[in-house]
């Protein structure tokens, strides 16, 4: 046995040698389009095109720091972009899991039907409905104000479906007890049911956040003027006819994604918890 075991050791290591070294590879590949942004970030456009093209920063990172709040007024639109995902996050993430905690453990009249409808609503793509919600942000007088791009879509399908797939296992005995000691439906939900649904409700947090953040066709076509713009809205007035600020682009991407990867930081504990959750049988 021990003679086999020696005869065994060299192949193992020699495959965890081969595995560990294609995860090496296979990390590069994944973090290099990032280098490259923050590498071209801090160089101009005209050595982007040099041949071989800069691996290393420069020093033009303020240059095109400059040029990007010129060009594309980057300070309001990142305001812009906070504000607006901040608050569709909490509406969205609360409407969810409330909608969610409904169909879950409320017995109504309709409830299958309405369930299956949410989940047809899932497949249909979000452009067929670009041109009825603009004609009724118009009616409303909402154009080119914070509301219209929040509240069109502040019930999410997906993360209805997500949240009551999560409340459907919690135990039905535990809230009617709640209810025998006099606790109302909300503080059941909030103090009871709410807590246990944490990991998927980050996932949601995460999912919703990026959405929203990285949204372009319905910003684009109800924030209609600069001070209202978002940072992909205005990160595209930068790609011209004739001319290309791929510098101030890649400056501009590096940012935007900052505030990504804190919330993911921040999330993802909950958000690893939350995805395999359904994979494992409590």
């Amino acid at each position: 046995m021990t003679g086999t075991a020696h005869r065994r050791t060299p192949g193992r290591l020699l495959v965890r040698t081969v595995l560990y070294a294609l995860l090496a590879v296979g990390a590069v590949a994944c973090i290099f389009p990032f280098y490259w942004m923050v590498v071209a970030a801090t160089h101009t456009t005209a050595e982007l095109f040099e041949s071989p093209p800069p691996l290393l920063p420069s020093d033009q990172i303020m240059a095109n720091l400059h040029a990007l709040q010129d060009e594309a007024g980057f300070g309001q639109a990142v305001v812009n972009s906070l504000l607006i995902a901040v608050i569709y996050t909490i509406g969205s993430s609360a409407v969810s899991a409330l909608c969610g905690y409904g169909l879950a453990k409320y017995r109504f009249r309709g409830r299958r039907m309405l369930l299956g409808v949410l989940l047809v609503t899932i497949m249909i793509p979000s452009q067929v409905l670009l041109v009825p919600l603009f004609q009724m942000m118009a009616s409303v007088g909402w154009i080119n104000s914070y509301q219209a791009a929040i509240l069109p879509f502040l019930a999410n399908a997906f993360g209805i479906f997500l949240m009551r797939q999560s409340f459907v296992d919690f135990p039905d005995e535990l809230i009617e007890s709640a209810r025998l000691d006099g606790a109302g439906d909300l503080r059941i939900f909030y103090r009871i049911v709410l807590p246990v649904s944490r990991p998927q409700l980050g996932a949601l947090v995460i999912y919703t956040f990026m959405t929203q953040w990285n949204a372009f066709i319905w910003p684009l076509l109800v924030l209609q003027t600069p001070d209202k713009r978002t940072i992909p809205v205005a990160l595209n007035t930068m790609i011209g006819l004739t001319h290309v600020d791929y510098a101030g682009l890649m400056l501009g991407s590096f940012l935007a994604t900052l505030p990504l990867v804190v919330v993911f930081v921040a999330f993802q504990r909950q958000f690893v918890s939350g995805l395999l959750g359904g994979a494992v049988k409590q």
